[in-house]
C-alpha cells in the first residue's frame, strides 16, 4: 500500500509492497554477483564516473564500487564489508545467502505466515546450524601441517584471477603469514598488516616474489650513493636512522631578527646555518647509520654531506611504511633531535638493524630492500604483472588467501569446501523442521532449501547440470546422516572441474570453519534486519527559498 497522508510532506509505502520492493532489489544486488561465485565464476568490469576501470571477481569489491541508492540493498553492501573485514574472504556468498534467505522469507508471508514467526525460525535454524557445523563437520588441526595451509590458501585463490598458478601462490601466501608470527601474552597472532604489497609492472605473474625483510617503493636521493651497503669490517648489520623530520638547511625562526652592523657578520651568520645542518647530519652518522630515511625532504645541501660519507639517503618514506621498517628492524622513528636540556643528540639506541640495504631495479623503476632484518616481524610481497587492471586483482586474491591462512592458524579449525557444509546443514535443518511441531518449522524448512542456493549456484556456474549433481550431493549427505559407517560422506562436496561428487577434505578442498560460521550469522541478521521493515516513509526535499539556484 503507497498513500500520501494530509500531514505527511512525502510518500509513505508499508505493508507488502515495502517487502516486495526490498526483496527485488536484495535480489538484483545478488544476481550481480552471483555468476562470479567458485573456482569457474565470471569477472566484472566496473568503470566508474570518470572513466576508471575495475576488473574483479570479489564481491566485496564489486558492491563498492556499485551506487546504490535503495536502502535495503545498501545493508547488503555493508554485510559484504563486514565479511571482508571480519574473514576477508566469502564475500560473494554470503549475499547470495541473504538475498536468497529474505525471497523466501517473502514467500512465506505471503502465505499469511507473520514475519516475527519467519524471524523467530530463522534464528532458531541459525543456531542449530552453527551447533552442528561446530559439532560435526569442523575438523580440529591443532598442528596444522603446512599441507592444510596450502590447501586452504588454494581454495580461496581457484576462483581469483591467480587461480592458474594456485601452487606458486599458495605456497608464497604460507610463507609470508608464517614469517609475521608474533607471540603475546601466550597468544600467537599473524598481523597480517605487517606484510607489505607491492606492485611492479613487467614480466610475468610466476617472477613475482617474497622479500624477506622489507621492500620499500622510493630510490636513492642521489645518485653519486652507493646502490648496496653492507656491514662494516667486525660489525654484523648495517644501522638504519628512522627520522621524521626535515633535512635541510637550518633556518631562523618565523619572527626572528638579527640586526648585524658589519656585513662581514652575515657571512658568518650563513655559515653557522650551514654548519648547524653539517652537525646534525655528522651526529646521525656517528651514531653508526650507514642508511638514512626520512619521511620529509633532504635538501641538495645535505644530501652532499651523505654521499661523502658513502651512506644511503631517503626521502619521503610514507609513515605508514616507516611503522613497517621500525617493526622490522628493531628501531624507532625520531621525531626530533633535541633533548630534555635543548642540546642535539642522535641516541644510536633508536638505529634499526639489518643484513644488507641495496637499490635494485624492478620493471621501469627501482625499489630499495632492506634483506635480513633483526626482528622479522614484516615482509614484503613483491607482484609482477602485465598491467595495472591485472595487478590490482592480485593484491585483492592474494590479500583474500593471507586472510584465509591466518584464521585457519589463529583458530586452528578447518572445514570442507565446495558446498560440503552448506549442504550437510540443510539436510540436517529439514530433519529437524520435521520433527518441530510449531509454526517455526516452515521458516527452519525455508533457511534450509535457501543454503542449498550455494551448491547450485557454482554447479550452474561451471556449466554443469545443476539439478543432477545437487541431487546426487544431496543423497550422500542424506547417506552420512542416516546409514551407519557412512559418516565420512558429511565431507562430500562437489568437483566442478570434473562435475562429480567427491570428498573435498581428502581432495583438498578446505576453508576456515570461521568464514562459514561468521557468513551464516551474518547473513540472516541482515536478511532479517531488512524483514523487520514493513514501512517505509520518504519525505521530499526542501530548497531553502533564501537558497540561489545554481
Amino acid at each position: 500500500m503507497a498513500s500520501s497522508g494530509m500531514l505527511l510532506d512525502g510518500e509513505r509505502t508499508c505493508g507488502q509492497d515495502i517487502r516486495t520492493q526490498n526483496v527485488t532489489a536484495v535480489t538484483a544486488i545478488a544476481n550481480i554477483v552471483k555468476s562470479s561465485l567458485g573456482p569457474v565464476g565470471l569477472d566484472k568490469m566496473l568503470v566508474d564516473e570518470i572513466g576508471d576501470v575495475t576488473i574483479t571477481n570479489d564481491g566485496a569489491t564489486i558492491l563498492a564500487q556499485l551506487d546504490i541508492e535503495h536502502p535495503a540493498a545498501k545493508v547488503l553492501v555493508e554485510l559484504a564489508q563486514l565479511q571482508d573485514q571480519e574473514v576477508g574472504d566469502g564475500t560473494t556468498s554470503v549475499v547470495i545467502i541473504a538475498a536468497e534467505l529474505l525471497k523466501r522469507a517473502n514467500e512465506l508471508v505471503k502465505q499469511s505466515i507473520h514475519p516475527t514467526v519467519v524471524m523467530a525460525g530463522f534464528r532458531l535454524a541459525v543456531k542449530e546450524a552453527v551447533k552442528y557445523i561446530k559439532s560435526n563437520l569442523i575438523v580440529t588441526a591443532d598442528n596444522l601441517g603446512r599441507t592444510n595451509l596450502i590447501n586452504a590458501a588454494s581454495t580461496s585463490m581457484s576462483s581469483k584471477i591467480i587461480g592458474a598458478e594456485t601452487e606458486f601462490f599458495a605456497n608464497m601466501a604460507v610463507d609470508s603469514v608464517l614469517k609475521v608470527k608474533l607471540e603475546k601474552d601466550g597468544k600467537v597472532k599473524y598481523p597480517i598488516g605487517n606484510i607489505h604489497i607491492l606492485k611492479c609492472h613487467g614480466k610475468s605473474a610466476l617472477d613475482s616474489e617474497l622479500v624477506d625483510g622489507f621492500a620499500l617503493n622510493c630510490t636513492r636521493a642521489a645518485q653519486g650513493m652507493p646502490t648496496t651497503v653492507l656491514p662494516n669490517t667486525g660489525e654484523d648489520t648495517v644501522k638504519i636512522a628512522l627520522l621524521d623530520f626535515n633535512l635541510q638547511k637550518h633556518k631562523m625562526q618565523m619572527g626572528v631578527q638579527v640586526v648585524v652592523t658589519d656585513t662581514k657578520q652575515v657571512e658568518e651568520i650563513r655559515q653557522r646555518e650551514l654548519d648547524l645542518t653539517r652537525e646534525k647530519i655528522n651526529k646521525i652518522l656517528a651514531s653508526g647509520a650507514k642508511v638514512v630515511l626520512t619521511t620529509k625532504g633532504i635538501d641538495d645541501l645535505c644530501l652532499k654531506y651523505f654521499v661523502e660519507a658513502g651512506a644511503i639517503a631517503v626521502r619521503r618514506v610514507k609513515l605508514e611504511d616507516m611503522r613497517r621498517i621500525a617493526k622490522a628492524t628493531g628501531g624507532s622513528i625520531v621525531v626530533t633531535m633535541s633533548d630534555i636540556d635543548g642540546n642535539e643528540i642522535f641516541d644510536a639506541n633508536n638505529l634499526g638493524e639489518c643484513a644488507k640495504v641495496s637499490e635494485e631495479r624492478v620493471g621501469d623503476g627501482e625499489l630499495i630492500y632492506i634483506r635480513g632484518c633483526k626482528k622479522t616481524a614484516a615482509c614484503t610481497v613483491v607482484l609482477r604483472g602485465a598491467n595495472e587492471f591485472f595487478l590490482d586483482e592480485m593484491d585483492r586474491a592474494f590479500h583474500d588467501s593471507l586472510c584465509v591462512v591466518r584464521r585457519i592458524l589463529e583458530n586452528s579449525s578447518l572445514v570442507a569446501g565446495g558446498g560440503s557444509v552448506e549442504t550437510s546443514v540443510a539436510m540436517h535443518l529439514e530433519s529437524l523442521a520435521t520433527s518441530m511441531g510449531t509454526r517455526e518449522s516452515l521458516a527452519v524448512q525455508q533457511f534450509a532449501d535457501a543454503l542449498m542456493v550455494i551448491p547450485r549456484t557454482l554447479t550452474i556456474n561451471s556449466a554443469h547440470d545443476a539439478t543432477e549433481l545437487v541431487s546426487q550431493l544431496r543423497s550422500y549427505h542424506y547417506t552420512s546422516q542416516s546409514v551407519e559407517g557412512k559418516e565420512n560422506y558429511k565431507y562430500c562436496g562437489l568437483d566442478l572441474v570434473e562435475g562429480k561428487v567427491i570428498n573435498n577434505l581428502e581432495k583438498g578442498v578446505i576453508e576456515p570453519a570461521i568464514s562459514k560460521i561468521k557468513s551464516l550469522r551474518f547473513a540472516t541478521e541482515a536478511a532479517i534486519s531488512i524483514l523487520r521493515i514493513d514501512d517505509m516513509i520518504k519525505l521530499n526535499a526542501h530548497q531553502d527559498p533564501n537558497q540561489q539556484p545554481r
